[in-house]
């Protein structure tokens, strides 16, 4: 049998000892994920950047793949005729890529009709 050295604690000052301690664990959960969600934010900064700087030097290289191209046409055309054959494929190439997302788009049904459900199930469910 354990034996008691101090004065015994009513139920009330151990409900308020147990809302203490649970406000402690819940704050000390919030301050690590804060902290795990701020660590993970600078990487995904740092790596974001990183790509943009790729996407901008990808899109340096194609314009000069597109000047290489228009040279290499010139060799047969004259000069404006080399660039202009390149600029008219580049304008196809690009309503080709807009007819195919505008098709894309009009398909697209973005209504969330699983969380309609689970809403509805639920106002079901606490309706008496």
């Amino acid at each position: 049998m354990a034996t008691q050295t101090g004065p015994e604690r009513t139920v009330g000052q151990l409900v308020a000892d147990a809302t203490h301690d649970v406000q402690g664990i819940v704050r000390s959960e919030i301050a690590l994920a804060k902290a795990e969600v701020s660590s993970g934010a600078k990487v995904m900064g740092k790596g974001a950047g990183l790509l943009g700087g790729a996407a901008f030097l990808g899109l340096l290289g194609l314009i000069f793949l597109f000047h290489t191209l228009a040279q290499v046409i010139a060799i047969w055309l004259p000069l404006w005729a080399g660039y202009l054959i390149v600029t008219l494929v580049l304008f196809l190439v690009a309503a080709v890529l807009g007819l195919m997302g505008k098709k894309a788009l009009s398909k697209a049904k973005p209504v969330p009709k699983r969380a309609i459900a689970e809403a509805e199930q639920t106002i079901a469910t606490l309706k008496p």
